[in-house]
């Protein structure tokens, strides 16, 4: 059993540090002040040809596997970006791959190029006001006319909409009661982000502010027939393909932000003296520390592990649930700890550790709460009857 980076994944670790140099804290702060897209960024890493790290050799990608596209983007997120890094690329790296794995040739063809080439940006339209995590309750409804759908509806929290020249969306294409199971009648598309048919409002939240968020207001979408991803019906099936590498990716960034609140908290500790002596000397400082390293490195091996097991076309939704909540938990109590190593100035933007406490929340909330990976632990492994 070998822990060790392979010397390639290594390769890629060092290329996206070099890269992400010139974006260092002062520049997110600033594009979080501002409110400001880090389209610089954005290029720089479309131009390198990372956003297809995970996508088939064949459409321009780089044909690698979710272990690489989670060192690229554990890289990212611990560069000082944090999320606002990682959420400016993230719907590119993992959100095609129901594409990949179900789209037809002609649609692999059209649609993955432009977004490995970052010519196009596409967002994730799956979540609804009045479902949340029920997903089996969307209520957005895309009916057929002719050789087209017509789609109405309302997502939110929908990342990157602001710019995004494309959509995922999931709506229901038959009604909930004439299913035999609420997650069937559920249909995948892969359309034009069509503002003239759909209004999309900007949601002002408490951090990552470089990287719009947005409530999407859909109206009489035209989406042809040939936009529709695999059989009608069998979208939500499709979804859940590309769930494990989320999880996994959002693991990896978790964990990428807690070193990077770690690394600050140790720094200052050191450098910082009160009554005498640096308060790195004190174990009440000391001690809260190394805990978060010791968690934050036993949740990089859980998210790799998850990894491996999907790269390797193995069943891994335990592993990659468990990832997500345990990186969340251990980066998460991270910067709480380096905020409070910092005393007042971990409440300074100019820490910036204070930004890394905002944005870490992102984790313990989406994609999943942590409350339902408990629930699916408490269900599929441990094999407790369902509670919801």
């Amino acid at each position: 059993m070998n822990f060790d980076l392979t010397d390639d994944q290594i390769a890629i670790r060092d290329s996206i540090t070099k890269l992400c140099e010139k974006y260092d804290d002062d520049y997110w702060l600033d594009k979080e002040k501002n409110n400001e897209k880090p389209l610089d960024f954005i290029k720089d890493v479309a131009d390198g040809g990372w956003l297809g790290i995970a996508m088939p050799t064949e459409y321009g990608g780089s044909g690698l596997g979710v272990t690489e596209a989670a060192v690229m983007m554990q890289t990212v997120a611990q560069s000082g970006g944090a999320f606002q890094a990682a959420s400016s690329i993230h719907m590119n790296i993992f959100g095609p791959n129901p594409i990949v794995v179900f789209g037809t040739e002609e649609q692999k063809q059209a649609w993955l190029p432009p977004l490995i080439k970052g010519e196009q940006r596409t967002c994730f339209g799956v979540t609804e006001p009045n479902s949340g995590l029920d997903t089996s309750s969307l209520q957005t409804r895309a009916v057929k006319d002719g050789n087209k759908y017509i789609v109405n509806g309302r997502k939110i929290w929908i990342s990157t909409a602001q710019s995004a020249d494309k959509i995922l969306l999931l709506t229901r294409t038959t009604a909930k009661e004439d299913v035999k199971k609420p997650t069937d009648g559920l249909s995948l598309f892969y359309t034009d982000l069509d503002r003239s048919k759909v209004e999309i409002r900007e949601i002002d939240k408490m951090g990552r502010k470089a990287v719009d968020t947005n409530a999407l207001f859909i109206d009489g979408l035209e989406v042809p027939e040939g936009d529709l991803i695999g059989e009608e019906g069998k979208g939500f099936q499709y979804i859940l393909h590309g769930l494990n590498p989320e999880r996994v990716l959002i693991a990896a960034e978790a964990v990428g932000v807690g070193r990077r609140a770690l690394e600050r908290a140790v720094d200052y500790a050191k450098e910082r003296e009160v009554f005498g002596r640096q308060i790195g000397q004190n174990q009440s400082i000391q001690h809260p520390l190394a805990d978060s390293w010791a968690n934050l490195e036993a949740a990089n091996l859980m998210a790799f592990k998850a990894a491996a097991l999907y790269d390797e076309d193995k069943p891994c939704g335990a592993e990659a649930n468990s990832a997500k909540y345990l990186a969340a938990e251990a980066a998460f109590s991270a910067c709480e700890r380096a905020v409070m190593t910092h005393g007042g100035m971990g409440y300074a933007k100019e820490y910036h550790v204070e930004r890394y406490m905002r944005e870490i929340f992102i984790a313990r909330i989406a994609p999943v709460s942590r409350e339902m990976i408990l629930n699916y632990i408490s269900e599929r492994v441990l094999g407790l009857p369902r509670s919801y």
